[in-house]
């Protein structure tokens, strides 16, 4: 119901409305959070407070483009740091963005460091206890969240994209190849591109699903790309990566991705940038494009 959903906070932004909502998760058993950025052409009813929320429900239905963020962000990171909303604006996309992980779920080693646990849920369903109980990030943004999104939110389940950063990137490139019926675009910003292949991806998967490492393939851009019978986006992937980034040597390997692309077919346009970093700066200076990118395909 969309009496659930908690407005936390609320900023006018590019004639549009910058929203941070919270509600009881089914899917992850704790409270979770995430952020909307709702443009100008959601319409008169997107400008309403939380008390008259349901009637968004009767605004005109935009594309939707989820963002997925990177290790140690929340959902405020991309809405505060990447200035995409004035791109969502210009193109009348509602963003969506989830946290990154649940909070506060009280396992033993959940905050021990900041590339696992909290903060740091990978986007996968966890398999093994207790992270089963709670860490269930692939369900929550393809099921519940994009329910969300698309019916109490004036979202069009017709025109869905998904990108991301990092980690983030892993995320939407395994999420836009598990489920392509859901995602009629993807792209990314230094993704991790073959996570079994680095320390990242193996101190996850090994907590999350376990030691048999052939249960990581299904959670692996460059591995499930590689056994695509045909090109799953005919469209293409984009994918921005600066050289300069100071995790492109040991946890990154974009030349994996290419790599299966290109023995599937896959137009993937991998665009290679001397002297950026992996920091919010390096999307700050590309976020126009793949807003651009998305809007063409959406």
């Amino acid at each position: 119901m969309l009496s659930q959903l908690e407005l936390i906070s609320e900023h006018r932004c590019f004639d549009g409305w910058q929203r941070y909502y919270q509600h009881p998760s089914q899917t992850i058993g704790l409270p979770m959070r995430f952020s909307v950025y709702l443009p100008p052409q959601a319409g008169a009813d997107a400008a309403k407070n939380a008390e008259s929320d349901a009637n968004v429900m009767g605004s005109a239905k935009l594309p939707v483009l989820f963002f997925l963020a990177g290790l140690t962000c929340t959902e405020e990171t991309f809405m505060t740091k990447a200035a995409a909303q004035q791109y969502a604006a210009e193109h009348g996309i509602i963003l969506v963005t989830p946290d990154t992980s649940p909070r506060g779920a009280g396992f033993p080693g959940e905050d021990d460091g900041w590339d696992f646990g909290t903060g740091a849920g990978f986007y996968v369903d966890a398999t093994q206890s207790p992270w089963s109980q709670h860490y269930r990030m692939e369900s929550y943004v393809v099921s519940e969240l994009y329910d969300i999104a698309t019916t109490l939110l004036p979202g069009d389940a017709e025109r869905v994209g998904i990108f991301g950063h990092s980690m983030g990137g892993h995320g939407a490139l395994v999420l836009a190849q598990r489920y392509p019926g859901k995602f009629k675009s993807v792209s990314a910003f230094a993704p991790i591109s073959a996570p079994t292949q680095c320390p990242w991806g193996e101190k996850a998967f090994s907590g999350y699903l376990g030691n048999d490492k052939s249960t990581w393939e299904a959670y692996d851009a460059s591995l499930l790309m590689q056994k695509q019978s045909s090109a799953p986006y005919p469209e293409g992937i984009l994918v921005d990566q600066g050289l300069a980034d100071q995790f492109l040597a040991e946890q990154l390997y974009p030349e994996a991705l290419e790599e299966a692309c290109q023995k599937v077919g896959q137009p993937l346009t991998l665009r290679r940038h001397e002297g950026y970093d992996h920091s919010y700066y390096f999307i700050l200076s590309f976020i126009a494009d793949h807003m651009k990118f998305h809007a063409e395909r959406l």
